[in-house]
């Protein structure tokens, strides 16, 4: 049943969920927005409304689209000269990204019956990357600018604190995710580049925890804490990888840590290339790899020389990538092409292992579950669909969206309520946003996703047993399928629907706890849980 806030009866009155929010709340009902929206555990409330300046011009806004990353620093000395290339391990970090990295699911079952029966069970994760192209050290990069405050905040002395990181047409912005304030505390400006996509490593050994890709085709890494605690005008302690598209010269479409591989990165490219990069190796500025003899087949190339930086370069598709994503372990990546496929690879033994198109155009999100056993995917054809990697093809899809899905995850802190029977609940959740502002809550439950069956001719579809063709054959490895028949696979419907924004949605993330909805114009809106609200409320 979906419950949909932008039909609810006018007449209700929405509270604040803090003093702090009340400014955005009154924006947001001008605009015909409300400040919560009801699920079945209950509401969801507005706390904090975050942006860029009022000051940005609104040409800026159309240079990039924004993503955001959320990281949480804990409280330990920095070991480290300020302006120094690298840090000692400073912080234990837990972190989060946008749209295509943060997931989660469980279990595929089968029933006793002709049918195929789908079981999803809670527990919810995300993913990681590796390497740099090229890597040049650099002390201070592009200019900053402390944006809508003089000072740092009250948490950025010693780093501790948790951190919403977004970009906005030439900028790069930090802001604290608990603060009152709605402006962010600092702002990096890349000049004549737009960052385009960013990632946090919750590992980093050597301080150096943050990544930056640039539509140049440059990419960054640095010390999130660093940057904290620097009030200079220039971002610090970076290394520079693929200087001035020495590698490659095509925009960085999106970058992420390879998961258990400490020091490794990966960065896409808008020509279909991935690279990875060991982010300590202070190599030569170009990497030698062969000319790409077919554009269409997937293919992988090592560096000649073992100083070279990237070490490899894997061709994934004809056209750009518009997402990629690493299961927990590391073993797997998923890539969202322009092309409308989903690509699954073995990324230790560098082979691909399944994949499909959507239904219509490219596809735009991807992400995991914490298990590494199921893959969301989001698009142009407005649909979300959910994937198996045990049986290597799509065990479900959901519709909802009256525009593309632009991010997607399933929200790892969301358990369901018990049953009185004591049987076990197999359900779970998961969200996603797209550019018809919305933001869509969508309930898995393992009794009632039944495989549809096949109508035989002149038969009823009430008694058939014959599995419909979509499960009927087993998908080989390293096979790309077309899209099957939305009549053989479970359809899903929102749980809620709720309007976020008057802009385009363009990012997702689930904290323990809040829901965090970006629009591609630079805000991004923090829904406390229930609970929580009522909590965050009361103490204010």
């Amino acid at each position: 049943m979906i419950n949909n806030d932008a039909a609810a009866s006018t007449s209700t009155t929405a509270t604040a969920a803090a003093p702090s929010a009340s400014s955005s709340n009154t924006a947001a009902q001008s605009l015909g927005l409300k400040n919560f929206f009801k699920t079945p555990e209950g509401r969801y409330k507005l706390l904090h409304d975050k942006s860029h300046p009022a000051s940005l011009l609104p040409y800026a806004l159309a240079k990039s689209t924004t993503q955001i990353t959320l990281a949480h620093l804990k409280d330990q000395q920095v070991q480290a000269a300020a302006n120094g290339p690298a840090l000692q391990p400073s912080s234990s970090y837990s972190v989060a990204s946008s749209g295509v990295r943060y997931v989660t699911s469980k279990l595929l079952g089968s029933s006793g019956n002709g049918s195929r029966m789908l079981g999803f069970v809670g527990g919810n994760g995300t993913g990681s990357k590796a390497n740099g192209g090229g890597a040049s050290k650099s002390s201070h990069v592009g200019g900053l600018s402390n944006g809508g405050s003089s000072t740092v905040g009250s948490n950025t002395c010693g780093g501790k604190g948790s951190y919403l990181i977004f970009n906005v047409g030439d900028t790069l912005y930090i802001t604290e995710l608990n603060s009152e304030e709605k402006d962010p505390i600092k702002s990096i400006s890349f000049g004549n580049s737009n960052p385009i996509c960013h990632a946090f490593n919750s590992t980093a050994r050597d301080g150096h925890d943050f990544l930056i890709g640039l539509n140049s085709g440059d990419v960054y890494s640095g010390s999130l804490r660093l940057q904290l605690q620097d009030v200079g005008k220039k971002l610090v302690g970076t290394h520079h990888y693929n200087k001035d598209g020495a590698v490659n010269n095509t925009r960085c479409t999106c970058v992420a840590w390879i998961p258990e591989r400490d020091g490794f990165f990966v960065a896409a490219h808008a020509d279909g290339n991935l690279y990875v990069y060991e982010k300590s190796k202070d190599g030569p500025g170009e990497s030698s790899f062969p000319v790409i003899k077919d554009q269409t087949q997937f293919s992988v190339a090592h560096a000649r020389s073992s100083k070279s930086n990237p070490i490899a370069r894997w061709h994934i598709c004809q056209g750009p990538i518009n997402a990629i994503a690493f299961s927990a372990d590391g073993r797997y990546l998923a890539t969202a092409g322009r092309d409308g496929y989903l690509r699954v690879f073995d990324y230790l033994n560098e082979q691909l292992i399944c994949g499909g198109k959507s239904y219509y155009g490219a596809l735009l999100c991807c992400s995991w579950s914490s298990d590494g056993k199921y893959i969301l995917t989001g698009g142009e054809d407005d649909l979300v669909q959910v994937w198996s990697m045990e049986d290597r093809k799509v065990v479900a899809w959901g519709e909802g969206h009256n525009s593309w899905v632009s991010g997607v995850a399933f929200d790892p802190y969301w358990s369901p309520p018990p049953l009185e029977d004591e049987s076990e609940n197999a359900v779970y959740r998961f969200g996603s946003v797209g550019q018809d502002t919305q933001l869509l809550l969508w309930d898995l439950a393992m009794d009632e996703l039944v495989v549809p069956l096949r109508r035989p001719p002149g038969g009823s579809p009430t008694y058939s047993r014959t599995q419909s063709s979509h499960w009927d054959n087993v998908v080989p490895v390293g096979t790309l399928q077309p899209a099957p028949s939305t009549k053989d696979v479970p359809k899903l419907a929102p749980l809620v629907a709720h309007r976020v924004h008057s802009e385009p949605l363009s990012g997702l993330i689930f904290s323990r706890e809040s829901v965090l909805a970006a629009s591609r114009d630079g805000h991004v809106k923090i829904w406390m849980r229930p609970g929580d609200a009522d909590m965050t409320a009361s103490s204010s």
